[in-house]
């Protein structure tokens, strides 16, 4: 190639893969015959919904608008049925559809950007930044930074016990104060954290954002999967009654990645309870034309499913992901008692500390690229090793502070349970194999 080459933008030459993908690339580089188990990235190695597996089955069938080859453009709003099957999903939780309006995407992820490009300003504008709560989802950084809106944060540590605490609503007054977001995000059912955000914490987030004017953007893709008990928690959850004047600034980003085992489809949908925001939404996204046509249609069939079989869907996935979250965590700290495992209340994800562990200048990232690239275990003859996602990039804080992932790890539990057994035991034995080549 020569010298002589066209420029790459300098947003372009500092981008560097996703934390939940980078673990993936590199291991792909190997050669040597390692099986992996990938619990990077949230990729559910589950069956969808039974209706919506009818529909992908029967894609030809005398009923399904491709039984002539034709797949053309939709709406950009995406079409009625898949924008009623949100409203459906939303309203089988208990919560009040009125008055919502909905946008079908390309996923969450696009939902994020369409949000935060829409509530947020650029960098060194009098726009105003958008706030998240540390750690928070990587994707959201990640968009910020593709559309070029800042992002302030308050940061969550992780306690000896396993817990995630938010931080007081005094100090997240004080941020909002100081910074003065035009956004609250929030992940009631966390990605990272494994954090529940009941209906209470929820209300008293929403009354911080009518004093001082901020969107209330509630990342809702793990609606349902919680392991406390009780009731499910919601941006929609949160009346005129509880909060008065909240009308008007809620908006839920939705998936059909996670409940509903889908990832591949692509299908997301932004819903909120404001007009004018809903139609500049569409409006912004008419360059992209519309979402998948076939993801819309499967997605399209929980819209005729009834209440009493979305609960019953629900009940058996949180069954699925509890018995797996609660294995991983007592065994984890029955191996390396050591660990700080982080409790799980909620979504299909662990953050591993091995902060009590760790020699001094250790990196995630360090390890992370030891399992992708050389690390591995004999488990039954083969060689296998482990994927994870590094932590640091689920935080934002300054260069000059600490940042607690450099001693983090995110664990997804969507491998198959044989696999996710093995998860445990290939922790241990690689850590301890990279700490002892690192003395």
């Amino acid at each position: 190639m020569s010298a002589d080459q066209p420029v790459l933008s300098a947003y372009y030459a500092a981008r560097r893969p996703s934390p939940i993908r980078l673990a993936q690339i590199e291991f792909m580089k190997r050669t040597d015959g390692v099986k992996a188990i990938n619990t990077a990235i949230g990729n559910v190695s589950l069956p969808m919904h039974p209706a919506m597996q009818q529909r992908l089955k029967n894609l030809g069938a005398a009923e399904s608008p491709f039984k002539d080859g034709v797949v053309k453009y939709t709406p950009t709003i995406g079409e009625s049925e898949a924008n009623e099957a949100f409203l459906r999903v939303i309203a089988s939780s208990g919560f009040d559809t009125a008055g919502l309006y909905s946008q079908i995407t390309d996923g969450g992820s696009q939902a994020m950007e369409l949000v935060i490009l829409g509530v947020g300003g650029p960098a060194g504008s009098t726009e105003q930044p958008v706030l998240l709560i540390d750690a928070a989802y990587s994707n959201y950084l990640a968009m910020a930074g593709r559309t070029g809106r800042r992002t302030v944060s308050v940061t969550r540590q992780l306690q000896p016990d396993g817990t995630f605490a938010l931080p007081d609503l005094s100090e997240i007054e004080a941020v909002i104060e100081r910074e003065r977001p035009s956004a609250l995000v929030v992940i009631p059912y966390d990605n990272p954290t494994g954090q529940f955000f009941p209906q209470e914490t929820l209300n008293k987030l929403g009354e911080l954002c009518v004093k001082h004017n901020l969107w209330l953007i509630s990342d809702e893709a793990y609606r349902e999967l919680f392991y406390t008990g009780g009731t499910t928690s919601s941006v929609w959850g949160i009346t005129e009654a509880a909060v008065p004047g909240i009308t008007g600034r809620r908006m839920s980003i939705e998936s059909s990645s996670k409940v509903w085992n889908a990832c591949g489809l692509r299908i997301g949908a932004i819903v909120t309870d404001n007009q004018k925001f809903h139609e500049q939404a569409v409006a912004e996204n008419t360059a992209n034309l519309c979402a998948n046509a076939i993801g819309q249609y499967i997605f399209g069939a929980l819209a005729h499913e009834s209440t009493a079989d979305l609960q019953a869907w629900y009940a058996e996935q949180r069954t699925y992901y509890q018995e797996l979250a609660t294995s991983l965590t007592n065994e984890l700290k029955s191996l390396q008692p050591k660990l700080i495992v982080s409790k799980p209340d909620a979504a299909l994800y662990s953050v591993v500390d091995v902060r009590e562990l760790a020699p001094a200048g250790f990196d995630m990232m360090e390890f992370v690229m030891f399992c992708a690239t050389q690390g591995s275990v004999e488990i039954d003859g083969e060689r296998v090793t482990l994927l994870v996602a590094p932590m640091a990039g689920f935080y934002s804080v300054p260069a000059d502070q600490p940042n607690p992932g450099l001693t983090q790890m995110r664990i997804a539990y969507v491998e198959p349970p044989a696999k996710m057994k093995l998860v445990p035991k290939l922790l241990v034995e690689l850590l301890r194999k990279y700490l002892a080549a690192a003395k």
